[in-house]
Protein backbone atom coordinates (compact mmCIF):
# COMPACT_ATOMS: atom_id res chain seq x y z
CA UNK A 1 0.00 0.00 0.00
CA UNK A 2 1.71 3.31 -0.99
CA UNK A 3 0.35 7.07 0.20
CA UNK A 4 -0.41 9.07 -2.86
CA UNK A 5 -1.55 13.16 -3.54
CA UNK A 6 -3.30 13.79 -6.57
CA UNK A 7 -2.40 17.48 -7.45
CA UNK A 8 -5.12 18.52 -9.22
CA UNK A 9 -8.88 17.53 -9.16
CA UNK A 10 -9.95 17.32 -12.73
CA UNK A 11 -11.67 15.12 -14.67
CA UNK A 12 -8.04 12.77 -15.10
CA UNK A 13 -6.88 13.24 -11.88
CA UNK A 14 -10.45 11.79 -10.36
CA UNK A 15 -10.16 8.99 -12.48
CA UNK A 16 -6.86 8.11 -11.43
CA UNK A 17 -7.54 8.87 -7.62
CA UNK A 18 -10.49 6.08 -8.34
CA UNK A 19 -8.17 3.74 -10.07
CA UNK A 20 -5.29 4.00 -7.34
CA UNK A 21 -8.17 3.46 -4.79
CA UNK A 22 -9.56 0.50 -5.98
CA UNK A 23 -5.02 -0.76 -6.28
CA UNK A 24 -5.36 -0.65 -2.56
CA UNK A 25 -3.37 2.74 -1.85
CA UNK A 26 -4.36 5.94 0.15
CA UNK A 27 -5.06 8.79 -1.42
CA UNK A 28 -5.43 12.38 -0.88
CA UNK A 29 -6.72 14.89 -4.01
CA UNK A 30 -5.64 18.21 -3.61
CA UNK A 31 -7.29 21.45 -5.90
CA UNK A 32 -6.69 25.15 -5.68
CA UNK A 33 -10.06 25.47 -5.56
CA UNK A 34 -11.93 25.29 -2.40
CA UNK A 35 -15.58 25.19 -3.87
CA UNK A 36 -14.40 22.49 -5.95
CA UNK A 37 -13.22 20.59 -2.35
CA UNK A 38 -15.91 21.24 -0.76
CA UNK A 39 -18.18 19.95 -3.54
CA UNK A 40 -16.52 16.61 -4.00
CA UNK A 41 -16.45 16.13 -0.12
CA UNK A 42 -20.17 16.50 -0.10
CA UNK A 43 -21.15 14.52 -3.74
CA UNK A 44 -18.77 11.70 -3.60
CA UNK A 45 -18.51 12.51 -6.96
CA UNK A 46 -17.61 15.12 -9.75
CA UNK A 47 -20.39 16.20 -11.22
CA UNK A 48 -18.75 18.43 -13.68
CA UNK A 49 -15.80 16.98 -14.51
CA UNK A 50 -16.24 13.23 -14.34
CA UNK A 51 -20.30 12.34 -13.17
CA UNK A 52 -21.62 8.80 -12.64
CA UNK A 53 -18.16 8.08 -10.74
CA UNK A 54 -18.41 7.39 -6.97
CA UNK A 55 -15.53 8.80 -4.89
CA UNK A 56 -15.00 6.38 -2.14
CA UNK A 57 -15.73 7.44 1.77
CA UNK A 58 -12.35 7.04 3.11
CA UNK A 59 -10.97 8.90 0.02
CA UNK A 60 -9.53 12.47 1.50
CA UNK A 61 -10.16 16.02 -0.08
CA UNK A 62 -7.85 18.92 0.88
CA UNK A 63 -7.33 22.68 -0.42
CA UNK A 64 -3.97 22.65 1.59
CA UNK A 65 -1.32 21.34 -0.74
CA UNK A 66 1.46 21.04 1.76
CA UNK A 67 -0.74 18.05 3.48
CA UNK A 68 -1.48 16.95 0.00
CA UNK A 69 2.24 16.40 -0.52
CA UNK A 70 4.36 15.87 2.18
CA UNK A 71 5.25 12.33 3.48
CA UNK A 72 3.42 10.90 0.13
CA UNK A 73 5.19 8.18 -1.51
CA UNK A 74 3.94 9.59 -5.21
CA UNK A 75 2.69 12.41 -6.20
CA UNK A 76 0.47 12.74 -9.35
CA UNK A 77 0.78 15.79 -10.76
CA UNK A 78 -2.45 16.40 -12.76
CA UNK A 79 -3.35 19.82 -13.42
CA UNK A 80 -3.69 21.15 -16.83
CA UNK A 81 -0.62 22.24 -18.84
CA UNK A 82 -0.67 25.84 -18.50
CA UNK A 83 -0.81 25.29 -14.79
CA UNK A 84 1.97 23.42 -14.42
CA UNK A 85 4.76 25.46 -13.73
CA UNK A 86 2.61 27.97 -11.30
CA UNK A 87 1.26 24.22 -9.28
CA UNK A 88 4.84 22.93 -9.62
CA UNK A 89 6.45 26.25 -7.56
CA UNK A 90 4.07 25.86 -5.31
CA UNK A 91 4.66 22.11 -4.26
CA UNK A 92 8.75 22.82 -4.29
CA UNK A 93 8.99 23.29 -0.66
CA UNK A 94 7.03 20.57 0.07
CA UNK A 95 8.64 18.29 -1.95
CA UNK A 96 11.17 15.59 -0.54
CA UNK A 97 14.77 15.08 -1.50
CA UNK A 98 14.20 11.85 -4.23
CA UNK A 99 10.13 11.76 -3.83
CA UNK A 100 8.46 10.90 -7.11
CA UNK A 101 6.35 13.14 -8.98
CA UNK A 102 4.09 12.21 -11.66
CA UNK A 103 3.11 14.22 -14.81
CA UNK A 104 -0.14 12.71 -16.34
CA UNK A 105 -0.90 16.14 -18.35
CA UNK A 106 0.18 17.01 -22.04
CA UNK A 107 1.33 19.55 -23.12
CA UNK A 108 5.14 21.83 -24.32
CA UNK A 109 5.14 25.36 -22.37
CA UNK A 110 5.22 27.82 -24.82
CA UNK A 111 7.59 30.60 -24.05
CA UNK A 112 10.43 28.02 -22.89
CA UNK A 113 9.60 24.71 -25.47
CA UNK A 114 10.36 22.16 -22.22
CA UNK A 115 8.39 19.54 -22.25
CA UNK A 116 6.10 19.25 -18.77
CA UNK A 117 8.46 17.07 -16.83
CA UNK A 118 11.65 19.34 -17.60
CA UNK A 119 8.99 22.74 -16.22
CA UNK A 120 8.80 20.14 -13.25
CA UNK A 121 12.66 19.33 -12.85
CA UNK A 122 12.93 23.18 -13.25
CA UNK A 123 10.72 24.05 -10.68
CA UNK A 124 11.34 20.79 -7.83
CA UNK A 125 15.05 20.13 -8.85
CA UNK A 126 14.51 17.34 -6.04
CA UNK A 127 11.99 15.31 -7.47
CA UNK A 128 11.94 12.01 -9.31
CA UNK A 129 9.85 13.17 -12.39
CA UNK A 130 8.04 10.33 -14.15
CA UNK A 131 5.56 10.67 -16.72
CA UNK A 132 2.44 8.39 -17.70
CA UNK A 133 0.66 8.77 -20.97
CA UNK A 134 -1.23 7.38 -23.41
CA UNK A 135 -4.84 6.56 -25.33
CA UNK A 136 -6.92 6.57 -21.83
CA UNK A 137 -9.96 9.02 -21.87
CA UNK A 138 -10.70 10.14 -17.97
CA UNK A 139 -14.14 9.14 -18.79
CA UNK A 140 -13.89 5.44 -19.40
CA UNK A 141 -10.77 4.79 -16.79
CA UNK A 142 -12.90 6.23 -14.37
CA UNK A 143 -15.39 3.47 -14.98
CA UNK A 144 -13.16 0.74 -15.28
CA UNK A 145 -12.83 0.03 -19.34
CA UNK A 146 -9.81 -1.67 -20.05
CA UNK A 147 -7.02 0.76 -21.18
CA UNK A 148 -3.35 0.06 -21.65
CA UNK A 149 -1.06 2.81 -21.00
CA UNK A 150 2.29 3.75 -20.34
CA UNK A 151 4.92 5.14 -17.93
CA UNK A 152 8.10 6.91 -18.17
CA UNK A 153 10.85 7.41 -16.15
CA UNK A 154 14.73 7.59 -16.80
CA UNK A 155 15.44 5.00 -14.19
CA UNK A 156 14.11 1.76 -14.92
CA UNK A 157 13.58 1.45 -10.92
CA UNK A 158 11.17 4.13 -10.77
CA UNK A 159 9.82 3.19 -14.08
CA UNK A 160 8.94 -0.72 -12.36
CA UNK A 161 7.51 0.78 -8.82
CA UNK A 162 4.80 3.20 -10.75
CA UNK A 163 3.42 0.25 -13.00
CA UNK A 164 3.30 -1.98 -10.39
CA UNK A 165 1.30 0.94 -8.14
CA UNK A 166 -1.45 1.92 -11.44
CA UNK A 167 -1.69 -1.42 -12.96
CA UNK A 168 -4.66 -3.93 -12.73
CA UNK A 169 -6.84 -5.97 -14.35
CA UNK A 170 -8.27 -3.14 -16.67
CA UNK A 171 -5.20 -0.77 -16.47
CA UNK A 172 -2.58 -2.36 -18.07
CA UNK A 173 1.24 -0.30 -17.75
CA UNK A 174 4.03 -0.65 -19.91
CA UNK A 175 7.12 0.40 -19.08
CA UNK A 176 9.79 3.21 -20.81
CA UNK A 177 12.77 4.78 -20.92
CA UNK A 178 11.86 7.30 -23.80
CA UNK A 179 10.84 9.88 -21.41
CA UNK A 180 11.04 12.56 -24.15
CA UNK A 181 9.26 11.02 -27.06
CA UNK A 182 6.26 10.09 -24.46
CA UNK A 183 5.95 13.63 -23.57
CA UNK A 184 6.37 14.75 -27.59
CA UNK A 185 3.52 12.50 -29.10
CA UNK A 186 1.65 13.43 -26.01
CA UNK A 187 1.52 16.83 -26.20
CA UNK A 188 1.27 17.02 -30.19
CA UNK A 189 -1.27 15.00 -30.99
CA UNK A 190 -3.37 17.29 -29.57
CA UNK A 191 -2.73 20.06 -32.19
CA UNK A 192 -3.46 17.22 -34.97
CA UNK A 193 -6.65 16.14 -33.03
CA UNK A 194 -7.63 19.83 -33.78
CA UNK A 195 -7.36 19.16 -37.28
CA UNK A 196 -9.26 16.31 -37.24
CA UNK A 197 -12.01 17.93 -35.50
CA UNK A 198 -11.87 20.90 -38.04
CA UNK A 199 -12.38 18.04 -40.72
CA UNK A 200 -15.28 16.72 -38.95
CA UNK A 201 -16.65 20.55 -38.78
CA UNK A 202 -16.44 20.71 -42.34
CA UNK A 203 -18.06 17.90 -43.12
CA UNK A 204 -15.64 16.12 -44.19
CA UNK A 205 -15.44 12.23 -43.93
CA UNK A 206 -13.36 8.87 -43.05
CA UNK A 207 -11.00 9.19 -45.61
CA UNK A 208 -9.96 13.05 -44.47
CA UNK A 209 -9.81 11.72 -41.01
CA UNK A 210 -7.17 8.94 -41.64
CA UNK A 211 -5.47 11.16 -44.05
CA UNK A 212 -5.04 13.18 -41.18
CA UNK A 213 -4.07 10.45 -38.49
CA UNK A 214 -1.39 9.00 -40.80
CA UNK A 215 0.16 11.82 -41.85
CA UNK A 216 -0.03 13.74 -38.49
CA UNK A 217 2.24 10.56 -36.66
CA UNK A 218 4.62 11.31 -39.53
CA UNK A 219 4.92 14.77 -38.55
CA UNK A 220 5.01 13.84 -34.45
CA UNK A 221 8.03 11.25 -35.43
CA UNK A 222 9.64 13.49 -37.60
CA UNK A 223 9.61 16.01 -34.91
CA UNK A 224 10.23 13.64 -32.59
CA UNK A 225 12.75 11.88 -33.48
CA UNK A 226 14.60 15.57 -34.82
CA UNK A 227 14.51 16.47 -30.91
CA UNK A 228 16.13 12.95 -29.63
CA UNK A 229 12.59 10.96 -29.35
CA UNK A 230 13.19 7.28 -30.33
CA UNK A 231 11.05 6.71 -33.48
CA UNK A 232 9.55 3.15 -31.58
CA UNK A 233 7.82 5.35 -28.99
CA UNK A 234 5.84 7.37 -31.58
CA UNK A 235 4.46 4.00 -33.61
CA UNK A 236 3.47 2.87 -29.63
CA UNK A 237 0.79 3.68 -27.07
CA UNK A 238 1.99 7.55 -26.53
CA UNK A 239 2.35 8.14 -30.54
CA UNK A 240 -0.05 6.52 -33.00
CA UNK A 241 -2.53 5.05 -30.33
CA UNK A 242 -2.86 8.23 -28.76
CA UNK A 243 -3.74 10.38 -31.52
CA UNK A 244 -6.11 7.70 -33.18
CA UNK A 245 -7.86 7.73 -29.87
CA UNK A 246 -7.97 11.97 -29.53
CA UNK A 247 -9.11 12.14 -33.51
CA UNK A 248 -12.09 10.07 -33.18
CA UNK A 249 -13.61 10.30 -29.89
CA UNK A 250 -16.08 12.74 -28.81
CA UNK A 251 -14.36 12.53 -25.09
CA UNK A 252 -11.29 14.77 -26.84
CA UNK A 253 -11.51 18.22 -26.05
CA UNK A 254 -9.01 19.10 -28.63
CA UNK A 255 -11.18 17.05 -31.29
CA UNK A 256 -14.31 18.83 -29.87
CA UNK A 257 -12.96 22.37 -29.90
CA UNK A 258 -12.06 21.36 -33.64
CA UNK A 259 -15.47 20.69 -34.70
CA UNK A 260 -17.22 24.26 -33.40
CA UNK A 261 -14.16 25.73 -35.32
CA UNK A 262 -14.89 24.08 -38.74
CA UNK A 263 -18.47 25.04 -37.83
CA UNK A 264 -16.93 28.52 -37.92
CA UNK A 265 -16.35 29.45 -34.08
CA UNK A 266 -13.25 31.60 -33.07
CA UNK A 267 -10.91 29.50 -31.12
CA UNK A 268 -11.73 31.18 -28.50
CA UNK A 269 -15.55 30.39 -28.97
CA UNK A 270 -14.99 27.00 -29.04
CA UNK A 271 -12.81 26.71 -25.84
CA UNK A 272 -15.51 28.49 -23.61
CA UNK A 273 -17.88 25.84 -25.32
CA UNK A 274 -15.71 22.95 -24.45
CA UNK A 275 -15.76 24.59 -20.60
CA UNK A 276 -12.23 22.91 -20.41
CA UNK A 277 -8.75 22.90 -21.14
CA UNK A 278 -7.90 22.57 -24.41
CA UNK A 279 -4.37 21.32 -24.55
CA UNK A 280 -3.81 21.56 -28.63
CA UNK A 281 -4.19 25.27 -28.49
CA UNK A 282 -0.70 25.75 -25.82
CA UNK A 283 0.87 23.43 -27.95
CA UNK A 284 0.52 24.73 -30.99
CA UNK A 285 2.80 27.82 -31.28
CA UNK A 286 5.23 25.56 -29.44
CA UNK A 287 5.25 22.83 -32.26
CA UNK A 288 6.26 25.62 -35.42
CA UNK A 289 8.81 27.31 -32.64
CA UNK A 290 10.37 23.52 -32.54
CA UNK A 291 10.17 22.67 -35.86
CA UNK A 292 11.38 26.27 -36.87
CA UNK A 293 14.39 25.37 -34.49
CA UNK A 294 15.32 22.05 -35.52
CA UNK A 295 14.17 22.36 -38.97
CA UNK A 296 11.41 20.11 -39.58
CA UNK A 297 8.22 20.68 -41.86
CA UNK A 298 5.36 20.20 -39.63
CA UNK A 299 2.45 21.23 -42.61
CA UNK A 300 -0.66 19.53 -40.73
CA UNK A 301 0.45 21.59 -37.26
CA UNK A 302 0.97 24.99 -39.64
CA UNK A 303 -2.20 24.99 -41.12
CA UNK A 304 -3.54 24.18 -37.65
CA UNK A 305 -1.87 27.41 -36.31
CA UNK A 306 -2.94 29.60 -39.17
CA UNK A 307 -6.52 29.26 -38.41
CA UNK A 308 -6.05 29.09 -34.48
CA UNK A 309 -4.23 32.49 -34.18
CA UNK A 310 -3.76 33.90 -38.16
CA UNK A 311 -7.73 34.04 -39.01
CA UNK A 312 -7.47 31.60 -41.82
CA UNK A 313 -10.66 29.98 -42.95
CA UNK A 314 -10.73 26.60 -42.14
CA UNK A 315 -11.63 25.22 -46.08
CA UNK A 316 -8.78 27.19 -47.06
CA UNK A 317 -6.15 25.47 -44.84
CA UNK A 318 -7.39 22.12 -45.80
CA UNK A 319 -6.90 23.33 -50.15
CA UNK A 320 -3.79 24.40 -49.06
CA UNK A 321 -2.41 20.79 -47.62
CA UNK A 322 -3.98 19.28 -50.18
CA UNK A 323 -2.08 21.23 -53.16
CA UNK A 324 1.45 21.27 -51.57
CA UNK A 325 4.38 20.05 -53.79
CA UNK A 326 4.08 16.16 -54.51
CA UNK A 327 6.36 14.35 -52.28
CA UNK A 328 7.14 10.48 -51.84
CA UNK A 329 5.17 8.91 -48.78
CA UNK A 330 8.74 7.76 -47.39
CA UNK A 331 11.95 9.21 -48.37
CA UNK A 332 13.28 6.17 -46.90
CA UNK A 333 12.39 3.64 -49.19
CA UNK A 334 14.89 3.32 -52.77
CA UNK A 335 13.34 2.96 -56.35
CA UNK A 336 14.60 -0.50 -57.74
Amino acid sequence: MADVGIIGAGSWGTALAVLLHKNGHRVVMWSALADEIEMLKREREHKDKLPGVKLPDDMVFTADLESAVKGKDVLVLAVPSPYTRDTAHRMRGYVAEGQTVVNVAKGIEEKTLMTLSQVIEDEVPQAKVAVLSGPSHAEEVGRGIPTTIVVGAKEKGTAEYLQNLFMNEVFRVYSSPDVLGIELGAALKNVVALAAGIADGLGYGDNTKAALITRGIAEISRLGTAMGGRAETFSGLTGIGDLIVTCASMHSRNRRAGILIGRGYTMEEAMAEVKMVVEGVYSAKAAMALAKKYGVQLPIIEQVNAVLFEGKAADEAVKDLMLRDKKLENSDIPWD
